[in-house]
């Protein structure tokens, strides 16, 4: 349990920190004041300034943020370079954040979400460099031998590679299920191919008549799985390829997500908050590093989903009110923009609360988090 929840808060800063670099960095080389870099909401914890910039800890750690000097204090209309008799008063005025041009401001926004997407993508390299990722291969593996089946009867055994049949090279499950089912009733040889590599033929005559639950020859067979590495060169590009397939996967699951609390009012069975997460942290870790950094890798991706999204309060509702501005011409009101960020907020701590007692509800239920898992 110890472990689980220090892996936890362990994944839970990374991505933070991971997010809130890429607004802190990005803000620095545009010469942006960054008056505060803090982990998790506030209230405050404790903070230590360095420079011009105080890095917190604060008591609710769902979260981070980087405050930048004068975010929220441009006026509506058009915006400008502050006058020189302004400059005199505010010496930092020209490093305000609304001082700088709308694609600053804008990358500043976008920059957390880019290096959560870099994150994944570099784990997600580095694990199909050094360990691999499984793809099909081209054999055809007996996972199971039904009792008293023609196939037990003719000496075939569980993780058997099927070859051949009648000299024709098999490469898929469906390759000998169609060739088997046009010859049924007569006495087919197989080639097959041991977990030693032996090779051996077997005699096998597949039923006309047999029960529902198996088959002509009574075996359950899949396609072989291997093991592939990519150089160093390749993995960035898989990875990337592979992280963007991710990115839809959970673009609908999110919708589906919002479809089943707008028209049943219900969380999904497997959709899980803080705590769900730190429960299933449990159970990455007991299957190993590269299971956690798997994980760290969706994670970030779902982070970075979810904060692009066009809701106030998130990244994604901060960078379309800049869009607005860049094709207006003019700010959105800070007041209005406040409110709309204000209740953004109390919607997503909402949600969050709502999920969180639907993740205790099934903790208490006995419900496992994901049913594949039972």
């Amino acid at each position: 349990m110890l472990v689980t929840i220090l892996v936890f808060f362990l994944i839970l800063s990374i991505l933070v920190l991971i997010h809130e670099a890429g607004h802190f960095f990005v803000a620095k080389f545009f010469k942006i004041k960054v008056e505060e870099f803090g982990f998790g909401l506030p209230p405050r914890a404790f903070g230590i300034k360095r420079g011009e910039t105080i890095y917190s800890i604060n008591w609710l750690p769902i979260g981070g943020f980087v405050k930048l000097y004068g975010e929220d204090e441009a006026g509506a209309g058009k915006l400008s370079l502050p006058k020189k008799e302004t400059k005199g008063k505010d010496k930092d005025a020209d490093r305000a954040f609304y001082a700088k041009p709308v694609w600053q401001r804008a990358l500043v926004v976008f920059a957390g979400v880019f290096m959560n997407f870099v994150l994944a993508v570099t784990i997600i390299s580095i694990l199909f460099s050094f360990i691999g990722v499984p793809v099909p291969g081209k054999d055809v593996k007996v996972d199971q031998v039904i009792n008293d089946a023609p196939a037990q009867k003719a000496g075939l055994k569980s993780g058997d590679i099927i070859v051949s049949i009648n000299t024709i090279k098999i490469e898929s499950p469906e390759a000998l299920v169609a060739y088997t089912k046009k010859h049924l009733g007569e006495k087919l040889i197989l080639e097959v191919k041991d977990e030693k590599a032996n090779l051996r033929k077997v005699e096998v005559t597949p039923r006309k008549e047999y029960p529902s639950d198996q088959g002509p020859m009574g075996v359950a067979i899949s396609q072989s799985v291997t093991t592939k590495k990519y150089s160093l060169i390749e993995a960035p590009f898989v990875g990337t390829k592979e992280v963007l397939n991710q990115s839809a996967m959970i673009g609908q699951g999110l919708f589906t997500v919002v479809s089943q609390l707008v028209t049943k009012g219900s969380v999904p069975q497997d959709v899980a908050g803080p705590i769900g997460i730190a429960q299933l942290t449990g159970t990455v870790v007991g299957i190993g590093l590269p299971a956690v950094l798997s994980f760290i890798a969706l994670l970030s991706i779902n982070l970075a989903i979810i904060n692009i999204l066009p809701i106030p309060a998130l990244d994604g509702g901060r960078l379309a009110f800049i869009l607005i501005e860049g094709f207006t011409g003019r700010k959105v009101s800070p007041r209005i923009e406040n409110y709309a960020h204000a209740i953004g907020m109390a919607v997503l701590l909402g949600l969050i609360a709502l999920i969180t007692i639907h993740d205790l509800i099934r903790i208490i239920s006995g419900q496992p988090l994901i049913p594949q898992l039972k």
